[in-house]
């Protein structure tokens, strides 16, 4: 699923917690009943995307649609044996982080974390070791002399080659996220790493820049710096034009083996890894078939002008009647049993065959100026669940660009309600 939001009321939920948006960028782990939240952005919070949150930390947009590794790697930053590392060689002169009890203190995070930064004055530190229950990270406020910002580093395990892997090093759809630039590039240790430069508030309205570098090992360490033009991620003013790193000092600071080495001290039952610590979902509906039958239900009066998604659950058209582009989103979920009596109220419409149907129209929670969001979702006896949105305007972030989405109503809740679904659901058994 696209990027989701990420409100920001403290480090642990605004750094590391909430980025899945998201996706990765992005709401608290309890399931919300209000029906804009579920489902503005497409960010439709099942069990599943639940359990995927609970592996997600930040740096990179999560649960966006992907694009192949390629872009240009730029050169690191050269200089003093300080304990940076070669992204060629794929070492570091930096000796491991690890205390003699085989755990890493917050201290010592927060100690490599400003070792690794240029000159500079450094206030708010914060960050939490290996030995808690929750994966680690490190924060400061840096100032270079030519104002603060925000840089943190967050730690956390993903399986090598995994869906998740693919996310945390795919650049975002710029359909979904704004952004000025993202690279991706596989580095000659067999490392993936990406480099973005976009936006903490996706509409624009306060003006602060979020930089990331994000890399995933092949042995499926994940790191992830981030870096804002303002002293904090949410709610404080930008100090500067730009976060204070370049691209370069992003991949020394990333590319670092002693984030490696704290990862390793990770106990097993906090990483992530496993069925106890984050059980793996069910298998969902094929992303590219979801955007086949979503195209093939579409009114005849629209022409595609883009489409994409992600390998599972989600996809999107773009579309355009003649009056302007609208952008039409979808989820399909399996399996959703257990959570609807959240969903659907007494309210919701039931058909015949038993299927339930609740349907909003509303401003666009995550939309530019005057967009809205028309929403049909249904569930249906076996537990599948397609919710549909359309949106006045070709992106979320963008401001509207018509007066209503190309889309009715009742369109929607027809592709909705569609026995195509249900096909595709037999094909893939």
């Amino acid at each position: 699923m696209p990027a989701e939001e990420h409100e920001a009321h403290d480090v642990d939920t605004d750094l590391f917690e909430d980025r899945l948006g998201l996706a990765m960028r992005q709401a608290g782990d309890s399931f919300e009943t209000d029906r804009s939240g579920l489902v503005a952005a497409g960010a439709v919070r099942g069990r599943r995307l639940l359990l995927r949150r609970r592996a997600a930390v930040v740096g990179g947009v999560a649960a966006v649609a992907l694009v192949g590794v390629g872009g240009t790697l730029l050169v690191p930053w050269g200089g003093a044996d300080d304990g940076r590392q070669s992204v060629a060689a794929g070492r570091s002169t930096q000796a491991p982080l690890t205390d003699d009890d085989g755990t890493v203190s917050a201290a010592d995070l927060v100690g490599t974390l400003k070792k690794l930064l240029p000159e500079g004055e450094f206030s708010a530190e914060q960050g939490r070791g290996t030995g808690a229950e929750s994966m680690p990270y490190a924060q400061v406020v840096f100032d270079d002399g030519k104002g603060k910002g925000a840089v943190a580093v967050a730690l956390d395990r993903v399986e090598p080659g995994s869906e998740q892997a693919r996310q945390v090093t795919g650049c975002p759809d710029k359909t979904q996220v704004p952004y000025d630039r993202c690279t991706t590039t596989e580095l000659a240790d067999g490392s993936a790493l990406k480099l973005f430069q976009g936006y903490e508030y996706p509409d624009r309205r306060v003006d602060t820049k979020w930089w990331s570098a994000d890399l995933v090992t092949p042995e499926g360490h994940h790191i992830s710096v981030s870096e804002w033009n303002a002293e904090a991620q949410k709610d404080a003013p930008v100090t500067r034009a730009d976060p204070p790193l370049s691209t370069d000092r992003l991949t020394d600071v990333v590319t670092a083996v002693a984030w490696r080495s704290a990862i390793d001290a990770v106990p097993e039952d906090t990483k992530g890894q496993g069925p106890e610590a984050v059980p793996s979902p069910p298998p969902g509906a094929d992303g590219a078939k979801v955007g086949q039958t979503l195209a093939s239900l579409l009114p005849k009066n629209v022409e595609v002008v883009s489409k994409g998604g992600q390998e599972d659950e989600y996809a999107y058209v773009v579309v355009d009647d003649g009056k302007g582009e609208s952008l039409v989103e979808i989820n399909v979920q399996q399996d959703m049993s257990d959570v609807e009596h959240q969903l659907f109220g007494a309210d919701a419409e039931v058909l015949p065959d038993g299927t339930k149907v609740a349907t909003s129209q509303g401003p666009s929670e995550k939309g530019g100026a005057g967009v809205v969001m028309w929403t049909v979702d249904t569930i249906r006896t076996d537990g599948m669940r397609v919710v549909v949105s359309a949106f006045n305007s070709g992106t979320q972030h963008a401001a509207a660009t018509r007066e209503t989405p190309a889309l009715t109503m009742q369109q929607l809740k027809e592709i909705a309600t569609s026995q195509k679904w249900l096909q595709e659901q037999e094909s893939q058994k």
